[in-house]
């Protein structure tokens, strides 16, 4: 049966944080709040945290200065997944990705479904490991970044979630 064994020790990982937004600050940004207090409350350490407007070039470069740094594990944005003209996270980000987890984007619409039902539809979440940092790209509204951490990201950055989670295969990222 899948879930958290308690006989085994939480690893902590370092997460940045990256809204995409036009319109908010620290101030007004319920999505990106809500997922750090959710990371740190689960163990995990708040490495970074940004807002950069819907500018490709904004979000790639700040998403890579990250990748670069050792100290950050992963990566979770929110915001510029959707339809519009100006959502365009997917596209700043996607073209550095060496894989795409392509059972993130399954699951996230499987747990959105039951929350926002076909409207999911409307959400291009995606996810993808460049060099040997995890990176989720989530919906910006604070109901999507809930379900995207409570019932997907969460566990799967938890060490102890069996069968497997993404945190023990972290040392192998890199092989050759």
């Amino acid at each position: 049966m899948p879930g958290i064994d308690d006989t085994l020790t939480f690893k902590p990982v370092r997460i940045a944080i990256l809204v995409v937004s036009d319109t908010r600050t620290f101030e007004t940004d319920t999505s990106g709040q809500l997922l750090a207090d959710r990371l740190t409350e689960a163990g995990h350490t708040l490495a970074d945290r940004k807002i950069v407007r819907d500018d490709t070039a904004k979000i790639r470069s700040t998403v890579q200065g990250w990748i670069a740094d050792p100290e950050i594990d992963v990566v979770i944005t929110s915001g510029g997944t959707g339809l519009t003209g100006r959502d365009i996270t997917p596209e700043a980000l996607v073209p550095l990705f060496d894989k795409i987890i392509e059972g993130f984007s399954v699951v996230f619409h499987q747990v959105s479904y039951q929350s926002v039902g076909l409207s999911t539809l409307q959400s291009r979440a995606v996810a993808g490991l460049a060099q040997g940092t995890f990176i989720f790209c989530l919906p910006g509204s604070t109901g999507a970044a809930k379900d995207g951490w409570d019932k997907v990201i969460s566990f799967q950055l938890d060490s102890r979630y069996r069968p497997c989670n993404l945190v023990e295969i972290m040392p192998r990222l890199m092989e050759k």
